[in-house]
């Protein structure tokens, strides 16, 4: 009977692990990993680039997509979805970087930045993020009828995230160092559909900001990757982004002294991880705690990983990952 009884408990245990997934963090290269926490489904989205090899555009580059990876406990993941893939007539078909999605007024948006190899002027490429939208989380995710980027083509942009203040939607954004040497954070007012811009962009802070930032890490430039916004229980309004210090990548800590998006923006002398790890962003897990979610080591060969990091808010309004 207890021979029994064993097998059943095990047999129960691989189902459940099946239904979980298979896959752990370890087994998934990504760089820029986004976690959405679904409050309906009580599931954990992980989403990130999956281009399609197999379908390339008229400049050669594979056309861009993006996948999910589905869990309920934050450790055990699914097979890659793909949620979505760019359509054929849409602006540029050129891989996707840093995908994220943001739930907003009943529909659900993904933020895909677009990089090609199609030059406009000497050295500089088209890139920008498009704004997609579903019904679900799941996808499929759609262009909007234009199927075109936020920002102007003429600016080299990338890794724009969502931030909703006083009803008004904005995208913050990354303006590209190999346009203008020393990187920019910006932001820019979007239509209440998110379809489309509603106003001109407008300066944040640049890259040299940061004390922690080290210069010269490419042709000399400063170098501003992966905003993402949170307001802390006491009100305070942070951004995390990411640049390069002595260690290599790094995720610096920023803070509106207003408590408005406009600013201005505090910069922390140091940066909050520095371990060659970045990109990150902030979620809350269904029992209501903190983490940061960002990839590590930062190469591109195939080495990089998910890491979900504990985090705090101190009693400063500020936030800490927690050793």
């Amino acid at each position: 009977m207890k021979k029994i009884i064993g097998a059943l408990m095990l047999v129960c245990a691989i189902a459940t692990c099946h239904a979980q997934g298979s896959l752990t963090l370890n087994d998934i290269n990504v760089r820029d990993p986004f976690i959405y926490a679904d409050p309906v489904s009580k599931t954990y989205y992980m989403y990130t680039s999956r281009n399609d090899e197999s379908a390339a555009s008229i400049n050669g580059d594979s056309r861009g997509g993006v996948a999910i990876y589905k869990s309920k406990d934050l450790k055990h993941w699914g097979e890659p979805e793909q949620v979505l893939v760019l359509p054929e007539d849409n602006w540029v078909s050129g891989h996707i970087w840093a995908p994220e999605m943001h739930c907003y007024n009943g529909k659900y948006y993904l933020f895909a930045t677009i990089n090609t190899n199609i030059q406009w002027s000497e050295g500089l490429t088209y890139r920008a993020t498009q704004i997609f939208w579903s019904d679900s989380p799941e996808g499929p995710f759609r262009a909007f009828p234009d199927k075109m980027p936020v920002v102007s083509l003429d600016e080299m942009t990338l890794d724009g995230t969502l931030w909703v203040e006083n009803g008004q939607p904005y995208m913050v954004y990354c303006h590209e160092w190999l346009q203008v040497d020393d990187g920019e954070v910006r932001y820019i007012p979007l239509k209440d559909d998110l379809s489309a811009a509603s106003g001109p962009s407008r300066l944040l802070f640049c890259g040299s900001a940061a004390k922690w930032v080290k210069r010269d890490y490419k042709n000399g430039a400063y170098i501003t990757d992966g905003c993402f916004l949170h307001r802390t229980k006491k009100g305070k309004l942070l951004m995390i982004w990411s640049s390069f210090t002595e260690r290599g990548y790094a995720v610096g800590l920023a803070q509106s002294v207003t408590g408005k998006i406009v600013g201005p923006w505090k910069q922390f002398d140091k940066p909050l991880f520095d371990q060659d790890g970045g990109h990150a962003m902030l979620f809350k897990d269904f029992k209501g705690k903190l983490h940061m979610a960002l990839h590590a080591p930062n190469s591109t060969g195939g080495q990089e990983r998910a890491h979900i990091l504990d985090v705090e808010e101190t009693e400063d309004g500020l936030i800490r990952i927690v050793k």
